[in-house]
């Protein structure tokens, strides 16, 4: 397990059983951003993952 699981497994236990819109997640990583703009890169690059992870699947 990453050091970074921690976050992802807390998120898991606490929030799992909520469904949520792609708007919705987009629009809290924009909050984030503008929270912590010196992540603005990653989460950047993260959603446009996210945004073409079917085109990875195809290849």
């Amino acid at each position: 397990m990453y050091f970074t699981d921690r976050g992802l497994e807390e998120l898991v236990e606490r929030r799992g059983d909520e469904t949520v819109s792609i708007e919705w997640l987009a629009e809290r990583m924009r909050d984030f951003v503008d929270e912590y703009p010196e992540f603005e890169t990653p989460v950047d690059r993260f959603a446009t993952w996210l945004a073409r992870l079917d085109e990875v699947d195809a290849e």
